[in-house]
C-alpha cells in the first residue's frame, strides 16, 4: 500500500502564448497570477498614449532615446530571432516517494527481521520465515500468485524487468520488449542465479510468499505489534512498514492549470540552499480535490503533480522540505522576440515603435509565446526583421 505526500501550496508566473493578459492564480499565497502583467498592460497603454500624444506634438519634440530630460525616457532593444521557452513557477515540497506496508504472503516462524531505518534494496532480504528468506522485488503489482515457465501478465514483465535491472538476464536474451510479459526459459533461467545467491531451492520458478514487491527500495520505518522474532507470519498479514528512499517533488497544483503541466516536461528545482537541479514530471493527476483553507483563506481545488529528479542525490538528507519548481511548458525556435516591454496595447492588439535613420513608425504585430523569466515575446509583423531596434521605456 502506498500512501502520498502532502505538499505546500502552488503558485505560477508564467503566461499563456498567444493570450495576452488572460487570468490565472498563482498559490504562493493563493493570489492571482499574472498580476504583473496586467500592470505591464496599463503601463504599456499609458506609454501608446504618450506616443499619440507625442505625434500629435503635446509634448514638444521627443526626448532622444536614454536622455534623462524631456516628458519620458525611453531607449532601444534589438529585434533578435531564437529559441523562446515559457515557465510556470510553483511551490512545492521535496519527500519520499511514499509510504509502504510490507505485506506477508508465506506461513510460518518468523526468524529474521530487519532493522528500523535498515534499508533494503532489490533483490535483498526484507525478513525470513521458517529460515527462508523473502527478498524485495520492484514494480506496482503485488505479489498475489506463483509465477513459472508458460505464464504471461503484468507481474511476469515486473520479474523479468527486475532481473535485467540486477543483471541476472540481459534485454537480448528476453528478446522485443513487447513479449517481456511471458515467463520463458530465460526468465527460468535467470531466476534461478538469483536464488542461487540468495540461498534458496533453485527452481527456476517464483512461489507465492518468496518475494514482496514495492515501488522502490525501502528503509523500514517500524513493525506491526505482533512482528517479533519467533512470532507466527500469515498469509495477508502486514509485517512492518517502510517508506521509499527515492526523492520526489510534490506539488499541488491549481486545478486550472492543469492544462500547462504535462507528464515529460523539463523542470529546474531550486532547493532551500538556493542550488538548482534538474528533474521531469512524471505524472500529473486527473482529479482534483478542493483543500482545506490555506493561509489566505483560499480552497481553490487542486491536482497532485509529481517530479523526478534527474540527480537524486542532489535531494541529500532533505526530507519535507519547501522548494520551488521551474516547469518548461512550451518552446518555440527561430522566432522574433522583442521585450515585453516594447508592447503598445492597442484595440484589437499590440504594435511597437521601429526606430532607425529613416525615423520612427508603428508596426502592428501578432504575439505569441512569453517568457517571463527573461521578459521576452515572441512577435511577428509585417516589414519586422532581426537588427531592427525598438523602442521601450527607460524606468
Amino acid at each position: 500500500m502506498v500512501s502520498g505526500i502532502v505538499s505546500s501550496g502552488t503558485g505560477q508566473r508564467a503566461r499563456t502564448a498567444g493570450t495576452a493578459g488572460t487570468a490565472g492564480t498563482v498559490n504562493s499565497g493563493r493570489r492571482r497570477h499574472r498580476g504583473r502583467w496586467a500592470a505591464a498592460a496599463l503601463a504599456v497603454v499609458v506609454i501608446a498614449g504618450v506616443v499619440v500624444a507625442v505625434a500629435s506634438g503635446a509634448f514638444g519634440p521627443r526626448t532622444s532615446p536614454g536622455s534623462a530630460s524631456g516628458s519620458y525616457q525611453t531607449s532601444t532593444a534589438l529585434v533578435t530571432r531564437r529559441t523562446l521557452t515559457s515557465q510556470t513557477q510553483v511551490n512545492a515540497t521535496l519527500g519520499d516517494n511514499g509510504a509502504y506496508n510490507v505485506v506477508d504472503q508465506s506461513a510460518g516462524t518468523i526468524t529474521w527481521l530487519p532493522q528500523v531505518g535498515q534499508v533494503i534494496g532489490e533483490g535483498h532480504v526484507l525478513y525470513q520465515v521458517g529460515g527462508v528468506p523473502v527478498f524485495l522485488l520492484y514494480g506496482m503489482v503485488p505479489s498475489w500468485e506463483s509465477l513459472s515457465e508458460g505464464m504471461t501478465g503484468p507481474d511476469v514483465a515486473e520479474l523479468n524487468k527486475d532481473l535485467v535491472k540486477m543483471k541476472y538476464l540481459t534485454a537480448a536474451e528476453l528478446g522485443p520488449r513487447a513479449g517481456w510479459d511471458y515467463f520463458s526459459g530465460a526468465t527460468a533461467y535467470g531466476l534461478a542465479q538469483l536464488q542461487t545467491k540468495l540461498g534458496l531451492a533453485v527452481t527456476g520458478t517464483l512461489p507465492l510468499g518468496q518475494a514482496d514487491v514495492l515501488p522502490s527500495s525501502a528503509v523500514i520505518t517500524g513493525f506491526a505489534p505482533t512482528t517479533v522474532l519467533g512470532g507466527t507470519a500469515a498469509p495477508g498479514t502486514a509485517l512492518m512498514t517502510a517508506s521509499s528512499t527515492v526523492p520526489v517533488v510534490i506539488i499541488n497544483l491549481d486545478a486550472d492549470q492543469q492544462t500547462e503541466v504535462k507528464a515529460g516536461d523539463k523542470v529546474t528545482i531550486t532547493l532551500p540552499s538556493g542550488s538548482n537541479t534538474p528533474g521531469v514530471v512524471s505524472s500529473v493527476g486527473t482529479v482534483a480535490t478542493a483543500p482545506a483553507a490555506d493561509s489566505s483563506g483560499s480552497t481553490e481545488p487542486t491536482i497532485p503533480v509529481i517530479v523526478t529528479l534527474t540527480h537524486p542525490k542532489a535531494a541529500g538528507r532533505l526530507d519535507q522540505a519547501p522548494v520551488t519548481v521551474e516547469i518548461t511548458t512550451a518552446s518555440v525556435s527561430n522566432v522574433l522576440v522583442v521585450p515585453v516591454d516594447a508592447l503598445l496595447a492597442k484595440a484589437g492588439g499590440y504594435e511597437v515603435e521601429v526606430t532607425g535613420p529613416s525615423g520612427h513608425h508603428l508596426v502592428k504585430v501578432s504575439v505569441g509565446l512569453f517568457d517571463d523569466a527573461l521578459g521576452l515575446v515572441q512577435v511577428s509583423g509585417p516589414g519586422l526583421a532581426p537588427g531592427q531596434r525598438v523602442v521601450v521605456p527607460t524606468i
